[in-house]
């Protein structure tokens, strides 16, 4: 689905992210964690086409309206209903108004928003912003989803739910997915590969640990799992390794 190879951005002359490698295969969940500073977004931004790296490829064939960038700001727009919205996207790529308008529903249907979809978005909370932002991607049916720390800006309970329903979503519909995120536990209980960056400038992909714990999987349950536990273990202490002593093991995890 998508494979990074040899992959180095500069910014200034100085390279941020250097000879990064990774893949994504059909179906399959994958993050990236890694310190601040060590070029986590700007692969992102690379595999988007909003970075033009300094030397190696991004590989996919998969087309713009088969990738779906959910970012940690929702950017729906204010003066739309959350419905409005969500067949925003169906729209600019062909579909007729009415046709589009009934998938937004559907979807926000799906997501627990049906009551809602008149509502516009400063009528929502945090929560209720991010699944309409959610229900726009996912109503392009996407076959790779971007993630770039979508949920940190949820607090627990919404962050947990919502995590729960992208799980079950992705699952479900068979996407593939590239996560960016802090949060270890996240990465872990969501993916089925995580890849460790070091730390910054000239950063490096230095770990790549597989999840074995089974699929269908609900994230909140997967944490009690004995292989989480080990997991987590052995990525809290290669990350550490990566992080500067006067950094706050908090700023990381």
């Amino acid at each position: 689905m998508l494979r990074v190879r040899d992959l180095t951005i500069s910014y200034g002359g100085e390279p941020v992210l250097e000879r990064a490698e990774l893949a994504v295969e059909d179906g399959r969940f994958v993050s990236l964690v890694g310190p601040s500073g060590s070029g986590k977004s700007s692969l992102l931004r690379a595999v988007i086409g909003l970075q033009r790296p300094l030397a190696g490829t991004v590989e996919s064939g998969l087309g713009h309206s088969d990738i779906g960038i959910l970012f940690q700001d929702d950017a729906l727009l204010p003066w739309k209903t959350a419905r409005d919205n969500v067949a925003l996207g169906l729209v600019f790529h062909g579909s007729e108004r009415r046709r589009a308008l009934a998938q937004a529903s559907l979807w926000l249907d799906r997501l627990g928003l049906g009551g809602l979809a008149d509502r516009y978005p400063r009528h929502l909370s945090g929560g209720q912003r991010k699944r309409v932002a959610l229900a726009q991607v996912l109503a392009l049916t996407p076959k790779l989803l971007l993630m770039d720390e979508p949920f940190a800006s949820l607090d627990a309970i919404v962050r947990a739910r919502i995590i729960q329903e992208v799980a079950a979503l992705v699952e479900r519909e068979g996407i593939s997915v590239l996560l960016v995120t802090h949060d270890l536990e996240e990465a872990i209980s969501l993916s089925d590969t995580v890849y460790l960056l070091s730390r910054g400038p000239r950063a490096r992909i230095i770990h790549e640990y597989s999840v074995t714990i089974p699929r269908p999987r609900d994230p909140v349950r997967a944490r009690t799992h004995p292989a989480f536990a080990a997991l987590y273990d052995k990525l809290w202490s290669d990350l550490s390794r990566e992080v500067d002593d006067a950094g706050s093991p908090k700023a990381v995890a």
